[in-house]
């Protein structure tokens, strides 16, 4: 059994890492500065084991939380013992928590393996001028410490302080090249933009904290996520719905759902194994994790629950249209996240958070070795463009094999690992009784729409395979015309050949488990030491079974897309250019993501706030309050010269006014007399 000290120890040891990279070999950066990759790996492989540790502890433990004490951090309202409020701080290790460390830590562990080819190369051509392979190493330690932070945090203040240790730590990489403009833009962008979502996480904190009544008369604390969770069903249904959105509004900011969605794309601008580690495992995922979290809390709302389904419905096939029309392909690899994370929100808001976590626990697999792939791709042919790419399948043959596992697994084919949590994805929505008594027709809505959506995902990540791997190779990046490069890349040139080992051994790993993880977890079959339904029996839910219809319907509508991929992009049967005006027209509305970057940034804040909210807080500050206080102090300069005119220095006018004073006052005294 494992004790309190190494679950602490899962995050203190890439915390550990990070701070040995920083102090001890980045000041050393000469000579030391390539043993900061080995250091980050031998912390994350520690916690790694950890947590395998502690995912065993788990499962002889029955699947119960492992019972480890909060420890008292601060009281208010007097004594403990009397009834005050007290905010605790401890480590919550159930299955949820057990099986998110073991994700996040293996994920992140061949992130940083992978890393140690990627980085190199890019700290050999720049000589170490920009790109500072120390510090990526241990920014990349702390922000997956934050991560592990946030899933073992035992209270709900805890996980907001992690949940804002990520978005800094996001912020550092993705703006990691900050002498980029569109880095440090993209990471700016992607800082103010789920702040504003972690605004409605500290309001619902607030909300919980002014209703700590409810808790306290039962002995619960009103932050601690079991009190929170064993409460829930007993709340107020005002409490319990404007709490649950709260949280549900930092969810939509952190997994980037519609209508936060905008910031994840452009935080491509950081490098492919950030990218890679953000999309499958840490900052995304912890929208997921926190509605799964507390669960019980949104369970107890059946328009909250509405809401999320909702999202995750609109989210998931609007990201999905937009992937359709682009060109860069680590950008239609976020489009694809956004549209998964939908899906994910789909399962929780028809009330099977387990299925939305076996999907979470498969996406990361497949979606990591998607962006491991880009990255490999762009090793060789230096630009993330793909109308420059083709034909890389001929030099890149281990590159090419991998893709083409990852992206049939994100289609949903049989047997790849998407295959079997999407499925019970859309059987659990099809599940839901609309005429059952509280339920509507949200989730027979929401079905329609992931079906829908599945189409597109099998048809965008065949294009980008076709386009990438297929054809005529089209120069790479010395076809790229000089004024569209990237100033650092204004003098690389492509070079032919598989990525080197440290690059695809992470990758060969992360394969395998594209091809058997859903096999081996899934509702139906039982392979390996798991126990079957292990997922729905994180949440006490009731196993989900594969319909062989929707199954059928899926596979139908993901193999329709994916031949018609091969029809437009593979075999030319579709001239798009000849296409009607009318179809340039949407192509180009999708190229512009709805125009949504230009609803916010134009009309919101460039005209709504700089030019109504802003000047009008301009205005009251100079003339109302500025001019408030010029007229006090106007006022007390003036008033004392009208005083000043009273001193005259003349002995008889003071007589003549003390004279006048006195008849004043008997005149009074004789009137009340």
């Amino acid at each position: 059994m494992i004790n309190e000290a190494a679950v602490w120890a899962i995050v203190g040891l890439p915390l550990l890492g990070g701070l040995i990279i920083i102090a001890g070999l980045r000041p050393w950066t000469q000579s030391l500065w390539r043993l900061s990759g080995y250091v980050g790996i031998g912390a994350m492989a520690g916690a790694f084991a950890l947590s395998l540790w502690a995912l065993n502890s788990v499962r002889g433990h029955h699947g119960e939380s492992v019972g480890f004490d909060p420890h008292s951090w601060v009281t208010v309202g007097g004594d403990a013992a009397e009834g005050a409020f007290e905010l605790t701080i401890g480590v919550l290790l159930d299955p949820l928590s057990a099986i998110m460390a073991v994700v996040v830590t293996g994920v992140s562990m061949l992130v940083q393996v992978y890393s140690l080819g990627y980085m190199r190369k890019e700290a050999d051509e720049h000589s170490g001028k920009f790109v500072d392979y120390p510090r990526y190493f241990a920014y990349m330690s702390f922000f997956t410490a934050a991560m592990l932070g946030l899933v073992l945090a035992y209270n709900l203040v805890q996980t907001f302080v992690f949940w804002e240790l990520v978005g800094l730590f996001s912020y550092l990489l993705i703006g990691f090249w900050f002498h980029r403009p569109a880095a440090a833009a993209a990471a700016k962008k992607a800082f103010i933009v789920t702040r504003i979502g972690d605004f409605g996480f500290m309001l619902a904190l607030m909300w919980l904290f002014s209703h700590r009544d409810e808790f306290l008369v039962r002995g619960q604390n009103p932050f601690e996520i079991p009190d929170i969770n064993s409460a829930a069903p007993l709340l107020s249904a005002g409490l319990v719905t404007w709490a649950a959105l709260g949280l549900f509004a930092g969810a939509v900011g952190k997994s980037a759902q519609f209508p936060l969605n905008t910031w994840l794309p452009d935080a491509m601008e950081g490098p492919t194994p950030v990218s890679s580690l953000i999309h499958a495992a840490t900052m995304v995922a912890a929208g997921v994790f926190l509605v799964a979290r507390v669960f019980p809390l949104f369970e107890a709302s059946s328009s909250v629950m509405n809401v999320v389904a909702l999202t995750g419905g609109v989210t998931a096939v609007l990201a999905a249209t937009m992937a359709l029309a682009t060109t860069d392909i680590k950008r239609v690899l976020a489009f694809s996240t956004v549209s998964q994370l939908g899906y994910m929100f789909i399962a929780l808001g028809v009330g099977a958070p387990g299925v939305a976590l076996f999907h979470l626990f498969n996406h990361a697999f497949f979606k990591c070795l998607l962006f491991l792939s880009a990255g490999s791709v762009h090793h060789s042919v230096q630009t993330f463009d793909m109308r420059y790419m083709g034909g890389l399948r001929a030099w890149m043959p281990v590159t090419y094999g991998l893709t083409i596992i990852s992206g049939l697994s994100l289609a949903g084919v049989f047997p790849f690992a998407g295959f079997w949590s999407k499925d019970e994805i859309l059987a659990a929505a099809w599940a839901v009784d609309p005429s059952a008594p509280g339920t509507s027709a949200v989730a027979q809505i929401v079905f329609w729409l992931a079906l829908i959506a599945a189409g597109m995902t099998a048809f965008y990540v065949f294009r980008l395979i076709i386009m990438t791997f297929h054809g005529e190779f089209r120069g790479g990046i010395d076809a790229v015309p000089m004024d569209e490069r990237i100033p650092d890349e204004a003098h690389n040139h492509v070079h032919k050949g598989e990525s080197p080992t440290s690059m695809v051994a992470p990758m060969l790993v992360l394969g395998v488990m594209a091809v058997i993880s859903g096999a081996a977890f899934n509702s139906v079959t039982k392979l390996g030491p798991v126990p079957a339904h292990w997922f729905s029996h994180l949440f006490n839910e009731d196993s989900p079974e594969l319909v062989a219809w929707i199954a059928v319907a899926s596979m139908t509508v993901a193999l329709g897309g994916i031949v018609l991929a091969i029809a437009i992009y593979g075999l030319k049967l579709v001239d798009l250019s000849r296409m009607p005006k009318q179809w340039h027209a949407l192509n180009r509305v999708l190229e512009q993501r709805y125009y949504m970057d230009y609803f916010y940034e134009t009309l919101v804040v460039r005209r709504a706030l700089f030019r109504g909210v802003f000047l009008a807080s301009d205005w009251l500050d100079r003339k109302v309050v500025d001019g408030t206080v010029d007229f006090v102090g106007w006022t007390g300069r003036n008033a004392g010269k009208w005083v000043a005119q009273l001193q005259t220095g003349q002995v008889q006018a003071y007589g003549v006014g003390v004279s006048v004073g006195v008849i004043l006052l008997l005149w009074a005294y004789l009137v009340r007399s």
